[in-house]
């Protein structure tokens, strides 16, 4: 005679997508800032290098720089800057201070406001500059 066998449940399915503290927000927002530093940097590399080549080759690469799309382009890479570098003290605390783990979360919301205030006046300076040189 046979004994039924018991089968084993189903395992339960974890969803993938992690939903995060502002921590893990914070952390996407360092690396997509300091990948678009980086291509910043690449770019600016290459077209200065191009004055070693042609001179005049390097005044029209930086005459299509003077565009009011290039200049709002500037000013997203002063807000990368900022915050990358607001963010990278707050991670460096966290690292070698003993109480930084504790105070992550103030930390955090520290430097949001410090990089609001930093790059509310340096976006309408920079705003100024760009519609003065444009029109």
């Amino acid at each position: 005679m046979s004994t039924p066998t018991e089968v084993a449940p189903d395992p339960v399915r974890k969803r993938s997508l992690y939903r995060g503290d502002p921590g893990m927000w914070s952390w996407v927002l360092h690396r997509i800032t300091g990948v678009t530093i980086f291509f910043f940097l690449f770019v600016h590399v290459l077209d200065t290098a191009v004055i070693r080549i042609d001179p005049n080759k390097y005044s029209e690469v930086i005459e299509t720089y003077k565009t009011p799309i290039i200049g709002l382009m500037e000013i997203a890479l002063v807000a990368c800057v900022l915050y990358h570098a607001f963010n990278g003290v707050r991670i460096i605390l966290i690292d070698f201070w003993s109480k930084g783990p504790k105070y992550q979360r103030q930390m955090l919301w520290a430097i949001v406001t410090v990089f609001v205030i930093v790059f509310g006046a340096a976006a309408i300076r920079l705003l100024q500059i760009l519609i003065t040189h444009s029109f």
